[in-house]
């Protein structure tokens, strides 16, 4: 069988499980036993697959990623991340469309202390929507930001995905995860700079209203007492993992603990509380690494079956230019960002593109950045966006899908745009790990 011909068949499979509504991982659960017995050698194939499960997820690398979902639930389950806000609403003040702005904020922090996208757009959407759509907010203006920063906690570490990414593609996860924030916080500004554009240019999208009127040291006091600790703890980590005290792993062991213990001293901490952080942390990581399972045994198959060597060839063959190969891998990825989740088009992408990447000789993180951009983007793009629809899930009934899709529109684009600049100037990507990883 040739190469192109095996890659059909074993991604035809693979998209007709999708289109019967499998899950991610039961479908590459269910390729990957058919392609074991085919490709690797029957019964040795299956034990292959078996051993291969056991080796991917007893990987030290991946040990990070509990540890930083923890961090997030126990923000969200304890109620300090609602504090966080309150202390960022009071200090931003007169700023046309407010309560978007403090939405992006506010975001922005949480991605430096929360490993979950899903989490950090389900609760600005609970607590903040409600009030900007009572205070007049249009819709877009409204719903939009709470969802595009949500993609940016993907690029702010710590991230769950950065360290899956990482680890499945081979690339430093020190590295990656530092790598992530200048485009992080670029995308960030990028936001409340349109926010503000337009609401100066059309104010009726976000009137402004009366806020309560306080001193100086009230509106500051919040921020030092709830927000500055949230920072500490983002601070160490990242300082722990670029100064070579911690690896990863300990990093965000050292994250968690802190978390916990921030909750414990502001006496939000309870046992009911630490028990649903405990078991969302369970749960989350339990499906991602139950998909983890399949990604070792797929890019083997496709390796034995020719399709990955076959692809490379090739492209070597037809003597493309860098850029466009380079082109080609991003707008594959955006378009399976609106069709498949993010961890599916890690399997999906990374067995035929992290050899090219070796090819052409791109840097890894840098590319690595690159494909959390794009996954990011695929978050936010319709019709299978995963935010669209957590914002969709805590939107009033009144609120159709066509509207959410409308309200993302703009920061998709802001998205691209940030996509480009970091294509076009590697060292948005790579100055800041290459300076701080030692």
């Amino acid at each position: 069988m040739t190469w192109w011909l095996s890659a059909l068949v074993l991604f035809g499979a693979l998209s007709a499980l999708f289109a019967f509504g499998l899950p991610a991982a039961f479908s590459f659960f269910g390729i990957n036993i058919v392609g074991a017995w085919v490709y690797l050698g029957k019964e040795a194939g299956l034990v292959q697959l078996i051993r291969n499960g056991i080796v991917s997820i007893t990987s030290f690398s991946l040990t990070p990623i509990p540890f930083f979902i923890l961090m997030g639930e126990v923000l969200f389950h304890t109620g300090v991340a609602l504090k966080a806000i309150d202390a960022i609403d009071r200090l931003i003040w007169r700023v046309p469309g407010r309560l978007s702005v403090v939405a992006v904020v506010a975001g922005t922090v949480f991605s430096a202390i929360s490993g979950s996208t899903i989490a950090t757009t389900a609760l600005l959407g609970s607590l903040l929507l409600p009030q900007m759509l009572a205070r007049g907010y249009h819709p877009s203006m409204a719903m939009g930001p709470i969802m595009a920063i949500g993609g940016v906690d993907m690029l702010i570490p710590p991230s769950a995905l950065t360290v899956l990414l990482g680890s499945l593609a081979g690339i430093s996860i020190s590295q990656l995860l530092i790598a992530g924030i200048v485009p992080g916080v670029l995308l960030s500004v990028m936001f409340v700079a349109w926010i503000v554009l337009r609401a100066v240019i059309n104010p009726a999208l976000a009137p402004s209203f009366e806020h309560e009127s306080v001193p100086a040291w009230q509106r500051w006091k919040p921020l030092i007492v709830y927000v500055m600790p949230l920072v500490l703890i983002f601070v160490v980590v990242v300082a722990a993992i670029s100064a070579g005290w911690a690896t990863p792993t300990e990093a965000a062991a050292i994250g968690a603990v802190a978390t916990v213990a921030v909750a414990w001293i502001y006496r939000s901490l309870s046992g009911s509380n630490l028990m649903q952080a405990l078991m969302g942390t369970a749960g989350i990581s339990g499906i991602i690494l139950f998909i983890i399972v399949g990604a070792t045994t797929f890019a083997q198959i496709l390796t034995f079956s020719g399709a990955t060597n076959g692809l490379v060839d090739a492209i070597k063959e037809a003597q493309l230019a860098p850029w466009l190969v380079l082109s080609a891998m991003m707008l594959i990825l955006l378009v399976l960002g609106c069709f498949v989740d993010q961890v599916s088009m890690m399997l999906i992408c990374l067995p035929f593109f992290m050899p090219l990447v070796g090819t052409y000789g791109f840097d890894p993180v840098w590319f690595g950045v690159l494909f959390l951009f794009c996954m990011q983007l695929g978050l936010l793009t319709p019709p299978f966006g995963m935010l669209l629809f957590t914002m969709k899930s805590v939107a009033p009934k009144e609120i159709e899908m066509q509207q959410v899709w409308q309200a993302v529109i703009p920061y998709v684009v802001m998205g691209l745009v940030g996509l480009a600049a970091v294509l076009a100037f590697p060292p948005l990507a790579t100055w800041l790990p290459k300076a701080l990883v030692k």
